[in-house]
């Protein structure tokens, strides 16, 4: 029998998150709230059904409702087929509570082979008609969420995929609700920074039709030459995209029974269907940051600390979702077809500054520290791009080709260089939504929230105004642990006196030998550049 004492730590902190969800749990079973009954016997159609996002709102769709099917648009991908990618998706650990109290969900989730860069989103005719007979709810959340995609990309995903579902939309014969996934920072330009960003359309960029056309048929290598001038004042292709794609909704949308959700940052569940669950591509944004930071590999952090981070769990945005989607319909039954939009974000009624979660990190988050970790975990923080340039190659960089030179010597792969490489371009790119701020409003969120039965605030919670962010700053490192180290949750009493170890080493013993060899370097590499200079100088005199 295992007793209190041999429980790892951070398996009694989950355990205990997950004792939390009982009331939950027992008021979903009942199945008789009015969010559950809107959707009692609906067929849903999701776009994005195998991101981070969409997974964890088909899981919660599921479990929480008694949804009659859910069509899944999914697109072949690094040569594996439809179905091939449908059992993959289904292994996520998102889906293992589900697994265990309705197996049968899996009858209820049919894949539709398409891709939302095709005209008609690539379905056939023949899936086309079924899901417009059949659908009453269409959820588009598909995008690229990579900054650095080529215009051309970004608007045939973001915004012809916008087009191409919302004419889907249009054509199903019972739809009852259309919600369509942006992001808060589509309108997040540098023009508005420190400045009220409205749960409102702004004018668009461009006209969405001209801009279709454009990467439709200007050559890539054109596009991409003139992609700066065009997307001026928006710091990427996905949130200039997202604005441009928010213009086509606003005018394709026109008395369809629809809303937009306007998310912030995403990162880990606070809670549903587990604490912390997330999945490798959530590593490439926010989550990357805690990764490097957990392992002990991060030590360079372009950050501000008095930015009020916009981030919002992931389950927090699906709730909404579910509930906007309840709320349209039924605001519409009522006579009202405007298109309302609610902004997802932690930033504005409860903000944390990036300076408060970095110390909840390194105090709060340390106490169940991974014994993957290579090294201490420490950062210096900088809003100067020289500086952090500097940090990085002090940081990270060198000490990168060291170690890689050293697995070159022993015949082992070099990687380091090519990793600290990469964490260096995230974290530029990240560093416009880590160093400036907007005050999102969220007034229809909150609104929304506060109409909701008692039971249904349960169920589909979303008031950010309950996330305790230090609590919080654990939650998503133990998930960090759980889902992308897969350490098991075990070993964290050794993780954390190798913290211990790693802190004495490294500031007195390894950073003081390396900082001095360092500036021996320096010295005799000046020193040499004089004798050099005053050599040549002589042999010219002479």
């Amino acid at each position: 029998m295992v007793t209190k004492e041999e429980i790892d730590p951070a398996q009694a902190f989950e355990s205990k998150l997950m004792s939390l969800n009982k009331t939950m749990d027992e008021l979903t079973a009942r199945g008789d709230s009015e969010v559950q009954q809107f959707y009692h016997g609906t067929t849903v159609f999701v776009t994005g059904g195998s991101g981070f996002l969409g997974k964890q709102l088909v899981e919660k769709l599921f479990r929480a409702t008694k949804v009659a099917k859910v069509f899944v648009l999914l697109r072949p991908k690094k040569g594996k087929q439809m179905l091939e990618r449908l059992q993959e998706m289904l292994k996520d650990p998102v889906f293992d509570i589900l697994r265990d109290t309705q197996p049968d969900f899996i009858d209820k989730l049919v894949p539709i082979a398409g891709d939302v860069a095709d005209m008609r989103l690539g379905i056939s005719n023949k899936d086309w008609d079924t899901i417009t007979e059949e659908t009453d709810i269409v959820m588009h959340m598909a995008a690229t969420t990579r900054f650095d995609e080529p215009l051309r990309v970004a608007t045939l995903i973001n915004v012809r995929g916008a087009r191409e579902a919302l004419l889907l939309g249009k054509a199903c014969k019972k739809l009852k609700s259309y919600v369509h996934v942006s992001t808060a920072y589509a309108h997040a330009c540098d023009f508005r920074i420190n400045g009220d960003v409205l749960e409102d359309f702004y004018k668009s960029p461009v006209d969405p039709e001209a801009l279709i056309k454009l990467a439709e048929t200007t050559d890539e290598e054109r596009l991409n030459k003139i992609s700066d001038n065009l997307i001026t004042n928006w710091p990427n292709t996905y949130s200039f995209a997202k604005a441009v794609a928010e213009e086509t909704v606003k005018t394709l949308g026109e008395n369809m029974p629809l809303c937009i959700v306007r998310p912030a940052i995403v990162v880990p569940a606070k809670r549903e269907p587990r604490p912390g669950w997330t999945d490798i591509s959530n590593v490439y944004g926010a989550s990357g940051t805690m990764a490097g930071s957990g392992l002990g590999l991060m030590h360079a952090l372009f950050t501000d600390n008095e930015t009020r981070v916009g981030l919002i769990p992931v389950d927090y945005v699906n709730n909404t979702t579910i509930a906007a989607a309840y709320e349209t319909a039924k605001r519409v039954a009522a006579g009202d077809n405007s298109i309302k939009i609610y902004t997802v974000t932690g930033s504005t009624r409860n903000p944390a500054k990036w300076g408060k979660l970095h110390e909840y990190i390194s105090t709060e988050s340390r106490k169940y520290t991974t014994p993957l970790a290579v090294f201490y975990g420490f950062a210096w923080q900088t809003t100067n791009p020289i500086i952090f340039w500097i940090y990085s190659w002090l940081l990270h960089l060198i000490p990168a080709y060291v170690v890689d030179a050293v697995c070159f010597a022993i015949g082992k792969e070099r990687r380091f260089v090519k990793i600290y490489k990469k964490m260096y371009k995230l974290q530029v790119v990240l560093s416009y939504f880590t160093c400036f701020q907007w005050r999102f409003i969220d007034d229809n969120t909150a609104k929304l929230f506060d109409s909701l039965s008692e039971t249904d605030k349960v169920i589909f919670e979303f008031d950010v105004n309950k996330i305790d962010w230090k609590e919080y700053m654990v939650i998503w490192y133990v998930g960090i642990r759980k889902y992308i180290f897969k350490d098991g949750l075990k070993g964290t009493v050794k993780g954390v006196q190798r913290q211990q170890i790693f802190k004495y080493l490294s500031f007195f013993i390894i950073g003081p030998l390396y900082f001095y060899a360092l500036f021996k370097l320096f010295f005799w590499s000046l020193l040499a550049l004089c004798y050099t200079s005053r050599y040549l100088l002589s042999i010219k005199l002479f």
